[in-house]
């Protein structure tokens, strides 16, 4: 039996765990559908009650209140600390529990569910809202001003195209356009927000600090803010071993945990970039490796920058929850090794690398490559330039099943990464990677 034909599947048999665990049902839309179900329910449920349209009127308070809630899970979701809040409470489950909890429990990254679903949902309730509204003002009742109207009107027109630049296939046609439209519309709409509140509650009649609008206004700027509080510009040493590869050395701060991302910019209001920090034990500072994959990566390592803007804090990455088990396989492909580097060094979990790249040592240097083979055992560096590509999927099952590895922590491209995590989840091994959800 060759590599190619181990654990390949035959289309005849049946297997409902590639039903189940097929990329369409991941937990991130998971989660998104449970946002849409909850807010669907507490739709209907404020019809038969009358909460919404009572007496000829809507309670446009009621509303705005429901839109802001899911704005602000959205938000809250993707702060970084939320996130590195998530990934500790994620990695408290011993490695003595059942697999499938823990199993689970390292799907803690597919949080970005609720922020989608949060997202649309609170879009489709402020549209609800704007209806409510102007039915109202035609109606000749309700007390809304001229000023929220069109504020509000302004609101939802700039949300439509922030929700229709994150529908996956357009984000990803016109990666940059999408950033920019979250960025510059989603501050605009924060002040919007701020100005749409402060004319709803003076229409009221109350005071600005009694509506719970207030408060969640407030902890969402506090949310968005806070990482460029820390904004600033950092030297930085590059080394490029080839026109393929850019390896950045760090030295200011504190060392990030092994597991973690740092965002970098050359222009901070345009473009953020995040790579997976690579810290050597004993040393300070850290490392990233960018590869070639765009116009701005393709700029970087064609004329190497001294110094880059960052902000934040460490953010802790999908590799992180290799904790939650005995032993792990890792599967990267092409520059796929920066993130998975830091747990070879740190050995934290005992694991098995699986790495296919072109010309390993032309393409990242010898230095790198031995320092990969000096923290692994037994590993399979796939040089595809003389071997052509492998099947990663047969690869990691093998590996899986000579070494006892209770996962499989796949770091490649989006169509390597869904294939192999479907591969080996339809064999029952826990497989992650990441999703490209933003």
């Amino acid at each position: 039996m060759t590599l190619e034909t181990i654990g390949a599947h035959s289309p005849r048999r049946f297997n409902v765990r590639r039903l189940t665990r097929h990329p369409w049902f991941i937990e991130y839309r998971r989660l998104a559908a449970i946002v849409a179900l909850a807010n669907l329910w507490v739709f209907a449920n404020g019809i038969s009650n009358e909460i919404w349209f009572s007496e000829d009127v809507f309670d446009v308070a009621a509303i705005a209140q429901i839109a802001l809630f899911n704005f602000t899970v959205a938000i809250l979701i993707r702060q970084q600390r939320v996130v590195n809040l998530l990934f500790w409470i994620a990695t408290r489950i011993p490695t003595s529990w059942p697999l499938w909890i823990r199993w689970g429990a390292g799907k803690v990254f597919h949080f970005g569910g609720l922020h989608a679903g949060g997202a649309v949902a609170g879009s489709i309730w402020f549209g609800f809202l704007l209806f409510a509204l102007g039915t109202n003002t035609l109606n000749g009742v309700g007390s809304a001003s001229s000023l929220t109207l069109v504020l509000s009107a302004i609101m939802v027109a700039l949300m439509v195209p922030m929700v229709v630049t994150a529908i996956g296939p357009i984000r990803q046609a016109f990666h940059n356009q999408f950033e920019h439209v979250h960025r510059f519309a989603g501050w605009t709409l924060l002040a919007l927000f701020w100005a749409q509140n402060a004319a709803m509650v003076r229409d009221a009649g109350i005071p600005l600090t009694s509506s719970l609008a207030f408060w969640l206004l407030c902890l969402i700027t506090l949310s968005i803010a806070s990482p460029w509080m820390t904004l600033r510009k950092v030297p930085i040493t590059v080394e490029t071993p080839s026109n393929h590869v850019a390896v950045v050395q760090f030295d200011y701060g504190e060392t990030p945990f092994a597991g973690s991302s740092n965002a970098v910019s050359l222009n901070p209001l345009f473009e953020w970039h995040s790579f997976a920090n690579i810290p050597t034990p004993g040393k300070d500072g850290y490392r990233l490796v960018i590869s070639r994959a765009g116009d701005w990566t393709g700029r970087f390592i064609d004329n190497p920058p001294s110094h880059v803007w960052v902000k934040g804090i460490t953010t802790s990455g999908v590799a992180r929850i290799e904790t939650l088990f005995k032993k792990v396989v890792y599967v990267g492909t092409g520059s796929g090794i920066g993130p998975i580097l830091p747990h070879l060094l740190t050995f934290d979990v005992p694991c098995k690398l699986i790495w296919s790249t072109r010309s390993p040592h032309k393409t990242y240097g010898r230095a790198l490559v031995e320092e990969i083979l000096a923290h692994s055992e037994d590993s399979i560096i796939w040089d595809t330039d003389k071997l052509g590509k492998p099947n990663l999927s047969a690869l990691a099952l093998q590996a899986v099943r000579q070494s006892g590895a209770e996962a499989v922590i796949v770091i490649s491209n989006p169509k390597l990464t869904r294939q192999v995590i479907y591969d080996m989840e339809s064999e029952g091994i826990p497989a992650f990677g990441a999703i490209w959800d933003s």
